[in-house]
């Protein structure tokens, strides 16, 4: 049997089709796919505005950058990818990272709440493996305090809790559109807000921070061809030809996420009768579109059955390595044993293969493998 990779994107003819117009069409960039594509993101996830860029790094920098962070405190989950704390500390904040649900590997509302002082300017949950953060629970914690709410749900574009979409309650929501996540544009991402000022200054930010209204000018003895700026940004733009992608996938949304949801549950159906093997917990309410399939073992065994599994041709993954053990955060002082629930997550959980190509035959040969190994 081949490889089984870990995630793969999903690509069918439709898809290129419509990058193929785009590539004979005027224009590549600034044109009316991104214009189609905010617009069906926005209506998808029921807010106002949708920012589309670059990459999901690029969302989380464009929503930091809507509020100033020098001198301030971030605070967030170890359990993601560093892009979250790493994007808010270029912006001059300071990251307290908060510990996590040891069962869905969410940040835990509790600690939240003991972690934040006057200096707490954002806290930004993450939807491990895209099962969603009760966001109304933490809502009520930063009540009548002027603290905004993000939510980097680069891994749960789709999920749902309480029946409405993710998207709605976080002041700023931030999708990625990487080739593994739940819809690909290649390289790409979004941020979604109900908050038309926040969206419009993580629009500036994404566009070198260019100001073109002639109402709003500073310098106004120039010509018709004046633009100016006045806030630095960075060129975080997204193609015509990954919106076009990106916009064709959105179709089938609902398609990826059912075959998802099958897998799952066939992984659920098939191991819960190993008793050596944890199996992912949901957000009570929640409908997620799972984005990785986290299981837990010992952690005296987690690097045998890791390599194991890789030898018989299951590629297998670790998600994550708290943000604060990679050495640029243990140079900015932070320590081992800061979170250590996060850290215990981490040092037994394995990512089994989850996606939309992965086979039924492959399926039933990553559980006999696994089950065979327990034996």
């Amino acid at each position: 049997m081949k490889k089984i990779s870990y995630g793969r994107h999903d690509v069918n003819e439709d898809d290129i089709k419509k990058v193929i117009k785009v590539l004979r069409s005027n224009n590549l960039t600034m044109g009316n796919s991104i214009n189609k594509l905010e617009h069906a993101i926005a209506r998808f996830t029921q807010t106002k505005g949708a920012v589309a860029v670059s990459s999901g790094t690029a969302a989380l920098h464009c929503a930091y950058s809507t509020i100033d962070l020098k001198n301030k405190e971030v605070i967030t989950s170890p359990l993601t990818f560093i892009a979250t704390a790493s994007a808010a500390i270029i912006q001059g904040a300071k990251v307290v990272f908060s510990d996590i649900d040891i069962k869905t590997g969410n940040v835990d509302p509790l600690q939240i709440k003991s972690n934040i002082t006057n200096k707490t300017s954002v806290v930004t949950c993450v939807d491990y493996a895209g099962n969603p953060v009760n966001l109304l629970e933490i809502k009520k914690l930063l009540k009548e305090k002027n603290i905004l709410l993000f939510d980097d749900a680069s891994h749960s574009f789709g999920s749902k809790i309480n029946n409405k979409i993710i998207g709605g309650v976080a002041d700023m929501t931030i999708f990625s559109f990487f080739p593994t996540k739940n819809i690909t544009s290649g390289e790409g991402g979004a941020l979604v807000s109900n908050n038309v000022s926040l969206l419009k200054q993580a629009r500036y930010f994404k566009m070198h921070g260019l100001v073109r209204e002639k109402s709003k000018f500073i310098i106004k003895s120039e010509g018709s061809w004046h633009q100016e700026v006045h806030k630095f940004g960075l060129n975080y733009r997204l193609s015509e030809i990954h919106a076009a992608l990106a916009l064709s996938q959105l179709e089938r949304i609902h398609k990826f996420k059912k075959i998802r949801s099958d897998i799952f549950e066939s992984y659920v159906k098939e191991l819960k009768s190993i008793p050596e093997i944890e199996l992912p917990t949901k957000t009570p309410g929640s409908d997620p579109f799972w984005h990785l399939f986290p299981i837990k073992v010992e952690k005296q065994i987690r690097k045998k059955l890791f390599n194991h599994l890789r030898h018989k041709g299951i590629i297998v993954q670790v998600n994550y390595l708290p943000v604060y053990l990679h050495p640029v955060f243990k140079n900015l002082g932070y320590k081992k044993g800061l979170c250590p629930n996060a850290e215990n997550f981490y040092e037994r959980e394995i990512s089994l293969p989850i996606h939309t190509k992965l086979k039924k035959q492959e399926l039933e040969y990553i559980i006999e493998v696994l089950t065979n190994f327990f034996r």
